[in-house]
């Protein structure tokens, strides 16, 4: 099954953390980061961006359930 990955560009500060852990996932794009895709497979390294982001912007969604940032 595939992943959802949104990042809340309200959130966001385009710290570059999600891009330096998963760059081929996520760049830095102006003020804000954004997913090179919204669909992914499932990648431990979203999880892990998701983790780290300082803003708490990220979201990793598997079908209806949040599996990340993860508590």
């Amino acid at each position: 099954m595939s992943w959802q990955v949104e990042i809340d560009p309200q959130q966001c500060i385009a710290s570059g953390s999600c891009a330096a852990i998963a760059p081929d996932l996520f760049v830095v794009d102006g003020a804000h980061a954004r997913p090179l895709k919204d669909r992914i497979k499932e990648d431990e390294r979203a999880l892990d961006a998701a983790d780290v982001c300082p803003a708490s912007a990220i979201t990793v969604r598997k079908g209806e359930e949040v599996v990340g940032p993860r508590p």
